[in-house]
């Protein structure tokens, strides 16, 4: 498979100096006094904010720490790089939010790092410094240590044609953008798709007294919904299973809403095959955020007897929009702050002791999911990076996931409203 060519921008190793003579700021707060943070702004991808510790007279050591993450594809990179585009850097001293809608810290100074590369280095495997040492900030005294750098990051791109629930072939989009198909996929119900189910103390009291049952029916029959047995098989071309999503833990609202919640979230298991059998490689749960037009969701990792782990990592912890779209993404070790809406992402450091430190480190793979509904729905698109692909079962794993994570913002709408047709089968009426 030949992997399409992408970049990084990323920026790390911030500290800040203060002068040593410096004056109180207006409020009476010494600037190295106060915690403080930055937005990381590049061109129009959404701004990204970290933190910024403070180095000492004593102590001018900075830490490795990567403080934001910019991915772009190869036409991206060469178009920021023709133009000469900068990232911006606002350093604020306070702490991150807002306080009746105004940004609750107070701006120390800027700096602009011009991007001084080439559109021909997108095509480049080396890493390029862009800026490393210390820079002043402008309008101000303060000095500001940071590392900009672009590395090259060539993944894999892979396109549903069609959503999930439509059992749509899946091809890879190599180099040159030429599309050529590597999986299909099988979606099926394990059982009914949504139930509607009612308890048996309603059936009994109907035989009961039928009368008495119709005076206070509204009040003893409970009707509870919930949307189960959903299930994608991926296939390679030869029509071998390759990785499967499996519901696992039905999607159900919370009581007294029509929504489910982050308490009790639906479940998916990610499959690989193995030894003739089906092998567990991941979880992912997911639920509607409270008042919000937001899929949360969480990705675990789950050890097997090759990795030598006993407990599930998470790997990826966030929440992505369901009427702007967004993207899941699981980036692992870089740090990076907080990204603001439509499509927050989730980057996590799983530390040197964990035993998926070993399996898993960068960018590991996003996928996108759609909005709209019938023709004008956006198909997801799947990028992995190239070193966690060594076989056709781990592109598949990853193309699994993809689907289930699109899957889950349908499993995830108010019962209220109606399902489409492929996700849904005629109702049956369980007693239980």
């Amino acid at each position: 498979m030949d992997p399409c060519p992408f970049m990084r921008i990323i920026v790390g190793g911030l500290a800040l100096k203060f002068p040593v003579a410096s004056k109180p700021t207006f409020s009476g707060v010494h600037p190295a006094s106060s915690p403080c943070f930055c937005k990381i702004k590049l061109s129009n991808f959404p701004s990204q904010i970290a933190s910024v510790p403070l180095a000492t007279q004593n102590d001018p050591h900075c830490p490795a720490t990567q403080a934001a993450c910019f991915n772009l594809c190869k036409s991206q990179f060469d178009k920021l790089a023709s133009k000469r585009h900068c990232v911006k850097i606002e350093i604020y001293t306070g702490r991150t939010g807002n306080t009746c809608g105004l940004s609750s810290g107070e701006l120390l100074g800027k700096l602009l790092v011009p991007l001084d590369v080439k559109p021909a280095d997108s095509k480049s495997t080396r890493t390029f410094v862009i800026q490393n040492g210390w820079a002043s900030l402008k309008g101000s005294s303060t000095q500001l240590h940071l590392n900009v750098k672009a590395e090259p990051d060539p993944r894999f791109v892979f396109q549903f044609d069609g959503e999930p629930e439509r059992s749509p072939q899946v091809f890879q989009v190599n180099g040159n953008n030429v599309r050529q198909p590597v999986f299909t996929c099988k979606f099926s119900f394990r059982n009914s798709g949504e139930h509607s189910l009612r308890s048996r103390s309603s059936v009994m009291e109907r035989r009961t007294s039928k009368r008495w049952l119709n005076s206070l029916s509204s009040k003893t029959e409970q009707t509870v919904k919930e949307r189960k047995g959903w299930s994608i098989m991926v296939h390679d071309l030869s029509g071998s299973p390759v990785a499967a999503a499996s519901m696992v833990t039905p999607f159900v609202p919370s009581p007294g809403t029509d929504r489910v919640s982050r308490s009790n979230p639906g479940a998916w298991l990610i499959l690989r095959p193995g030894s003739g059998t089906w092998n567990p490689w991941g979880r992912l749960e997911a639920w509607r955020e409270p008042a919000t037009h937001h899929l949360g969701y969480r990705f675990e990792l789950l050890p097997d007897a090759a990795s030598g782990g006993s407990d599930a990592v998470t790997l990826a912890n966030s929440n992505l929009s369901i009427k702007n779209g967004g993207k899941f993404t699981i980036d692992v070790g870089s740090g990076s702050g907080s990204t603001p809406d439509p499509s927050p992402t989730s980057s996590l450091d799983l530390g040197s002791g964990s035993w998926a430190d070993l399996m898993y480190q960068g960018f590991v793979m996003s996928s996108t999911v759609g909005t709209g509904a019938g023709k004008h729905r956006k198909s997801p698109e799947v990028e992995v990076g190239v070193t966690h692909v060594t076989c056709t079962e781990d592109a598949a794993a990853f193309v699994a996931l993809a689907a289930a994570v699109e899957l889950s913002v349908d499993a995830c709408r108010p019962f209220s409203q109606k399902l489409r047709k492929e996700l849904r089968q005629q109702k049956q009426e369980l007693v239980v």
